[in-house]
């Protein structure tokens, strides 16, 4: 299998007619390694690298509505203990609920600095699974609406389809509501 470009959007795919294949360098990370050591099925798609994209932005260039797609945020809690959080790109990280489901009293977001040596990660490229240590994960509640979803691959500009199901198999995430809604004071 290799990359094919469509548009901004590279995916991994069989052979299409007429698509010029593009094979690249290091084309498996951490998290699609560890995807396939658990025969769990997934998409990978990739997209050019720029910091200045938004969430939102990512959704568009895959093609999918931002609900579908979600960030990977760090916190740690007032115990020490860390967090790590799955939202829709669209939405923002609830601190109050955060706290709620990982029973602390409070939690607040880790300093970007921090995100590599403690995640393996890199800010844009952070992804629930395949973390340099396991951390308790919570999975947004509306990613069981959808069939498939999509999180980082672990490198900026990489994300994985998968069945949300499949996430929560993988790494052993909560579902919960821990994003500010309408009404939340």
């Amino acid at each position: 299998m290799g990359w094919h470009f469509y548009g901004k959007l590279r995916q991994r795919s069989g052979d299409v007619p007429g698509r010029e294949k593009i094979r690249m360098k290091n084309d498996k990370t951490n998290v699609m390694r560890v995807l396939d050591s658990k025969k769990i099925e997934y998409q990978s798609h990739s997209y050019e690298p720029d910091p200045a994209l938004t969430g939102e932005e990512i959704a568009g260039i895959l093609g999918e509505e931002p609900g579908k797609v979600f960030k990977t945020l760090v916190t740690q809690g007032k115990s020490g203990a860390y967090y790590v959080f799955a939202v829709p790109v669209e939405a923002e990280l609830d601190l109050k609920k955060a706290a709620k489901a990982s029973g602390e009293k409070s939690v607040s977001m880790i300093k970007q600095k921090d995100l590599l040596p403690l995640t393996g990660y890199v800010h844009g490229g952070c992804s629930p699974i395949g973390m340099k240590k396991p951390f308790k994960t919570f999975l947004h509640e509306t990613a069981l609406q959808y069939e498939k979803m999509y999180v980082s691959a672990g490198k900026v500009g990489f994300q994985i389809e998968l069945k949300p199901e499949d996430l929560v198999a993988v790494t052993g995430c909560i579902v919960a509501d821990v994003v500010t809604g309408e009404g939340d004071q």
